[in-house]
């Protein structure tokens, strides 16, 4: 399946029309040059490596169904109209409350913010071209969209662990992360740990959705930018699948999710808390 997400460079004088046409005709894309220095994505990972290879430490940690800060143990979320759960334990931060992170290791604390600071600035600033190019009719948001999201307590650093798999103990079609859109505005997703990502066209074939430049940071368009759009931008599907042979190993990513303020009117049918609520219901996360 080859690859069919372009890869952008933001130093590219016409990075905003080349966006839009990324994002409008598949949803993604794969972007360069954005000056997030790799090696805090290296120091993130391993922090985090560090936390979730302590089975009893990381207890200590469980999410709060209210708050949704916190550990999520495996098989916590099921994706929307999928019959099992996903093989995956993540960690929630919201960089924008007061929300504490687990002292071990100490470096953890400080490099999280880190990432999650510069993630959300891109993110922002992505959002603006993307706005700029964007017909006005086609907003129907009760605010600009730049604006619904900058400094929104509800965007969210997502640390993600895909442990390696014991295919004698699988349970049905259970996979790493089940066919399923983000619930947010953007996303941005720096390159992970290992390969498995996949993009599902307008044709329903699926796609590998591979870096090919270090340091590359993937993008993709949320269900709320949908619903804000009137549906001018498309939340596009994409799964993580299993690993087979030598690739089965343990796999980290990070993905940024870039939410609007709660009180945001996105469209007619939904402030952007009810649009929340509906699908952590949907994902059984509350």
């Amino acid at each position: 399946m080859k690859n069919q997400i372009p890869t952008l460079d933001l130093l590219d004088v016409d990075i905003q029309s080349k966006l839009i046409q990324s994002l409008s005709k598949t949803g993604f894309a794969v972007i360069v040059g954005h000056k997030i220095p790799e090696s805090d994505f290296k120091a993130m990972y391993e922090s985090w490596e560090g936390f979730f290879q302590h089975p009893t430490y990381k207890q200590r940690f469980l999410f709060n169904k209210q708050t949704q800060f916190g550990f999520f143990p495996m098989r916590s979320e099921t994706a929307k109209g999928a019959k099992v759960s996903d093989l995956k334990e993540f960690y929630h931060f919201f960089g924008n409350q007061k929300q504490e992170l687990p002292p071990l290791p100490l470096k953890l604390n400080d490099v999280t913010r880190s990432v999650f600071t510069e993630l959300e600035s891109l993110a922002v600033r992505l959002l603006n071209f993307i706005e700029m190019r964007t017909p006005k009719e086609c907003n129907t948001c009760d605010r600009p969209w730049s604006e619904a999201v900058n400094g929104s307590m509800n965007t969210l650093l997502r640390i993600l662990h895909y442990p390696p798999l014991d295919p004698a103990n699988l349970e049905g079609d259970a996979v790493r992360a089940a066919a399923h859109e983000d619930i947010n505005f953007l996303t941005l997703l720096p390159a992970a740990t290992s390969p498995g990502l996949q993009v599902q066209d307008r044709d329903g074939v699926w796609h590998d959705v591979s870096i090919t430049e270090p340091n590359s940071i993937i993008v993709n368009v949320g269900d709320m930018l949908q619903e804000a759009s009137g549906g001018f931008f498309k939340s596009t599907t994409h799964r993580v699948v299993n690993p087979e042979g030598s690739a089965n190993v343990a796999r980290y990513s990070m993905p940024l999710f870039l939410h609007a303020a709660p009180n945001t009117r996105l469209s007619p049918r939904y402030t952007a808390q009810e649009y929340l609520m509906e699908r952590l219901k949907e994902l059984g996360l509350i």
